[in-house]
């Protein structure tokens, strides 16, 4: 095999989300073959960053349907009847697991389905046979529960091993992306297979991200200007706001310090709670990451879907009485500055009215919240797809790589 142009180093994604990790592979020299995400609004973000000038690599749907793997697999076929013979360089997959212990697992017929959605990205891995296979999931990832195409359930590394090692050198971590160059906590399962055929004599622990010293949250977003009124956006970001909520929940923050939490105030009224008829009904402190102020010093915690509110875990400033913005949110995440989540450039939406503004906060802010607290930091795939690309640059012109 001929050595290909850095240009044509190719990869497909599933479970794409708004493609916030599959950034990393696009800034490591890979080209977007084929993606498919369920919800449109998730895509269109891809669609705005224009990874890929074809229409049709941007794939929605449910990949449990014929239609989508079949548009799936049109789109890689073509791509390889065009430009490589030995096949897709990589694919990633990102699939919602469902967490389930098998050691508790009772043989339901509601459980014939059990993380369905991590068999069908094994079985296209299966079937279109890249050169490099990288899944990423939660901590406990390879030993939950998926039903198999028999019928019979096992852990998910078995899953795994079961359709791929007979091509594939496999190896799976569980890691904290925060050891790893990524700006926050987050704990996570990568998998990584090498075509052993195209890499013989290649552990797939080289592909892994390298090993950094963890940044501090002020290091991380510490010089970003302090935003202190409610609702207020910075003249020129407009993805850094003080994102507003109910005017009185402010005194239950306003006097915390760093790594308190709205539960630990003294005074019951400055304790989270609601009020009916009249009376004061405490809230539920289920866990200690609620109303709980952040800590400069400390690295970023986790990132989650609910990021918007000030009830969910770990979403208070250190020093603001607000949740993160998304601007520092975007930081956490290592997303880069320049990935769009409209149409608009950056220097249009700054240049809007303040009510331009909120409008358009109004319309994205939920689905980018949400899009961050789902993605894998764009860092983590930029390093994979660094060492993968090398990688297969280095193969020879017998289609074995140089070691």
């Amino acid at each position: 095999m001929k050595n290909k142009k850095k240009n044509l180093k190719s990869y497909a994604s599933l479970f794409s989300s708004s493609g916030i990790g599959d950034y990393g592979f696009y800034k490591a020299g890979f080209s977007l073959i084929a993606s498919n995400e369920l919800l449109e609004r998730r895509m269109n973000v891809q669609r705005y960053n224009a990874l890929s000038k074809d229409p049709k690599t941007y794939i929605t749907g449910d990949i449990q349907l014929s239609k989508t793997k079949e548009d799936i697999y049109n789109k890689i076929n073509d791509w390889i009847t065009k430009h490589d013979k030995d096949g897709l360089d990589l694919l990633v997959a990102t699939p919602p697991c469902q967490g389930i212990s098998v050691a508790n697992h009772h043989k339901k017929d509601s459980d014939l389905n059990r993380n369905s959605l991590v068999l069908q990205s094994i079985i296209i891995a299966e079937n279109t046979k890249p050169k490099i296979i990288v899944f990423e999931n939660i901590n406990r990832f390879l030993t939950t529960a998926c039903t198999d195409t028999n019928g019979k359930t096992y852990e998910i590394n078995k899953v795994i091993y079961n359709h791929l090692q007979s091509k594939y050198n496999i190896l799976g971590k569980e890691i904290n992306f925060k050891d790893y160059g990524a700006n926050s906590s987050r704990p996570r399962t990568l998998v990584i297979a090498l075509r052993k055929d195209m890499f013989p004599s290649i552990n797939p622990i080289e592909l892994f991200p390298n090993r950094a010293t963890p940044k501090t949250l002020r290091k991380v977003i510490g010089d970003l200007e302090p935003l202190k009124k409610m609702g207020e956006i910075a003249n020129n970001d407009i993805l850094h706001e003080f994102k507003a909520y109910r005017p009185d929940m402010r005194t239950w923050i306003h006097d915390l310090k760093q790594g308190e939490n709205a539960f630990d105030n003294k005074d019951p009224l400055k304790r989270p709670h609601h009020v009916i008829d009249g009376r004061i009904i405490p809230n539920v402190n289920k866990n200690g990451d609620k109303y709980k102020r952040q800590v400069w010093n400390k690295v970023a915690p986790a990132v989650h879907t609910r990021n918007d509110i000030l009830a969910s875990q770990n979403t208070v400033h250190p020093v603001d009485d607000r949740v993160f913005s998304i601007r520092e949110l975007m930081r956490m995440m290592n997303v880069p500055r320049e990935f769009k989540w409209s149409v608009e450039s950056y220097d249009e939406l700054n240049r809007m009215t303040y009510e331009k503004k909120r409008e358009w906060l109004k319309k994205n802010e939920i689905n980018i919240r949400q899009s961050l607290g789902e993605a894998v930091p764009t860092i983590i795939f930029e390093q994979i797809g660094k060492k993968a690309g090398k990688l297969i640059d280095g193969l020879c012109t017998d289609g074995f790589a140089k070691y």
